[in-house]
């Protein structure tokens, strides 16, 4: 819709405006907040207007001859409510909400608007309704077979790139239908519009780069974030997910370009999770970038200078954060994505007390790892306790992980934390951490620093610990030779291993190498999806380690319980959650991840899980708490079907 610049006035008479084109006298009206939106094209015979009373909380749409056209009954609810003539989702209902409003739409804005198009979807009465006649062809097809046509279309597509830029065509062109293609066929897809064709896209993102998406603040917007922040157009943001693309996956930093991430993650947030597509605001932070390729490309988007630090960019994100809070309240969620590990801890200690704040890498990866790990125990036996973990990666990932395992094991066995921790041991670029390195060690780092004699290779670390858990975040593809698991799986019935970094190009190894190099006995998992493996004659099904089974569920969670701030015990919430969603058939399939095809029932449950232990933990909000979590969060859950408009 179009934003009209005018002398607007209200009164309790009705409502007038000058310079305008046309004009309308409307019938008195009883006293009461009202929505105005002005519908056809620019002209006096085609307009009409749209009156919302919130004394009875409908809409009315008025013709210019007086006549009523429509009665809307508008609801909301938590993660997606309806409460304009297109039915578009409100905002929680403690949220503020604008009184009034003006905006125009023809018939052919309305089908160049992404948020209402259904294109020859729209019914004979919609298109007399809304001035569609003539600029549709005449035949009518149900959304149905609009998804059949468009994975056609996608499905010829070879190049994965070109996939990905058709389904952001269409998310920018019809956004219920992106999201009904997403939902209906998430595991052909989700490799498209995420990792790992994402990682791709970033790398290419000035050159594929079409149409803005999201928010883009940088060092230009210094003093002035609260006023850019008010320049998008949506107002009732609950989920923000913000990166300064310094560490875009495994590719390094991309900066301004990593803007695919948060469009990308926030696609899932919907598509799986059931948060309403106009809570989510992607954002990109913008302090330059140390890519000298990059700096000195042509179709680089971004600020073309080297990165700020120090206190510059810590009074930038200080903005940022101060702002977010101002305008969007306290109960917003900001996800930190893709920081490097420098700024990713201190943000995430800085802001965890003051605002809701996740690190997927940190956290995320910890939660759907730890998940995992639960399943696996089906398969192998014993408690977390009993096992010996040995990482290669130290970073936001590795030390994430960890902790939450660490975290687990003490809570299971009532294990002091310190103790928790020797059972796990990190290798970084130097080799093993062992204490004989603390002083030299980043302070993440720290709690892992053991008494062991230093070990460079991570294979002579394999054959030293004994591990019966490997697990990757290195970055960095093929480490896990075939000498490495082959030490695994001398020591190991069964060995596990995750090889998690991405995108595939940087996983720690193929599933292909797990299975073939421990002779069919690895219990395997990766961040990138594998194709299955097929081993004397056995078909091994590789489980996806993707943090797309948790911050979807996590973050309805978080909403629909009107949470303030984030714990660890959530994260734990939904491991447990995911965990108990694996069953015996997937486990004779070699998974210990459930199918991505029932994400949607996997994310209410998760998200149940969670707004319990809020609840659990005084930290929600939003009260009573409902009988049941699951069916609330389901009953929460944003559906892309298309709405009826009359």
């Amino acid at each position: 819709m179009i934003s009209l610049h005018r002398t607007c006035f209200l009164n309790n008479t009705g409502i007038s405006w000058s310079s305008s084109p046309f004009s309308f006298k409307l019938k008195k009206l009883p006293p009461a907040s009202v929505k105005v939106t002005a519908l056809g094209p620019n002209r006096e015979r085609n307009g009409s207007v749209l009156i919302e009373n919130n004394n009875n909380n409908t809409l009315k749409e008025i013709r210019e001859d007086g006549s009523s056209v429509a009665d809307v009954d508008c609801t909301t609810t938590v993660a997606g409510g309806d409460r304009d003539v297109y039915y578009d989702d409100a905002a929680n209902d403690d949220q503020i909400v604008t009184p009034w409003a003006i905006s125009v739409a023809s018939g052919y804005s309305l089908l160049r608007d992404p948020h209402h198009n259904k294109g020859l979807a729209f019914t004979e009465k919609e298109r007399d309704a809304h001035y569609l006649r003539g600029l549709l062809p005449p035949t009518v097809i149900p959304q149905e077979l609009q998804v059949k046509k468009m994975m056609r279309s996608i499905r010829r597509y070879q190049v994965p790139l070109q996939k990905y830029m058709a389904m952001m065509d269409l998310q920018e062109t019809n956004e219920r239908l992106f999201y009904k293609l997403l939902i209906d066929n998430v595991e052909e897809l989700l490799p498209v519009v995420y990792t790992p064709t994402v990682g791709e896209a970033c790398q290419k993102y000035g050159s594929i780069f079409r149409r803005p998406q999201g928010l883009y603040i940088s060092l230009k917007e210094k003093g002035r974030i609260h006023e850019v922040l008010r320049n998008w157009p949506q107002k009732n943001i609950q989920v923000i997910v913000v990166t300064d693309g310094e560490r875009i996956l495994g590719l390094g930093d991309l900066g301004c370009q990593g803007m695919g991430i948060p469009i990308g993650k926030l696609s899932l947030y919907t598509a799986l999770g059931g948060v309403r597509p106009s809570a989510c605001l992607p954002v990109t932070i913008d302090v330059g970038t140390n890519n000298e390729q990059l700096l000195n490309d042509e179709f680089y988007i971004g600020l073309r200078q080297r990165r700020a630090t120090g206190q510059e960019y810590a009074k930038l994100m200080q903005e940022f954060m101060t702002a977010v809070k101002q305008n969007y309240g306290e109960k917003v969620l900001i996800q930190f994505e893709d920081f490097a590990n420098h700024n990713a801890f201190d943000l995430l200690a800085k802001y965890g007390a003051t605002h809701l704040v996740f690190n997927d890498d940190i956290q995320g990866t910890a939660s759907v790892v730890v998940a995992g790990l639960v399943a696996a125990l089906k398969v192998v036996g014993g408690t977390l306790a009993d096992h010996r973990f040995l990482f290669l990666g130290a970073g936001e990932a590795g030390t994430g992980i960890a902790e939450l395992i660490a975290l687990e094991i003490s809570k299971q066995t009532n294990m002091p934390l310190e103790e928790a921790r020797k059972k796990i041991s990190l290798v970084d670029s130097k080799g093993l951490i062992v204490k004989s390195r603390f002083d030299s060690l980043q302070h993440f780092k720290k709690p892992w620093a053991h008494d062991h004699e230093p070990i460079k290779k991570l294979v002579d670390a394999v054959k030293g610990i004994k591990p019966t858990v490997l697990i990757g975040t290195s970055g960095v593809g093929r480490t896990f030779t075939k000498e490495v698991i082959e030490a695994m799986a001398a020591s190991n019935d069964k060995p596990i291993i995750f090889s998690l970094s991405n995108p595939t190009s940087q996983s720690e190894c193929t599933a292909e190498d797990a299975y073939t190099w421990s002779q069919g006995r690895a219990i395997f998992a990766s961040g990138s999806p594998f194709d299955p493996v097929e081993y004397e004659n056995r078909v091994f099904v590789p489980g996806q380690a993707n943090n797309a089974y948790i911050f979807p569920g996590f973050g309805l969670g978080l909403i629909m319980s009107g949470a303030i701030r984030v714990h660890d015990d959530m994260l734990l919430a939904a491991s447990e959650a995911l965990a108990a969603q694996v069953t015996q058939e997937n486990f004779d399939r070699g998974l210990i991840y459930p199918p991505f095809k029932n994400i949607r029932k996997i994310s209410a449950h998760i998200a149940a899980n969670v707004a319990a232990k809020a609840y659990e933990l005084g930290l929600a909000t939003r009260q009573p708490q409902p009988k049941d979590l699951v069916k609330y969060a389901e009953s929460c859950m944003y559906s892309p079907a298309y709405r009826s408009y009359r």
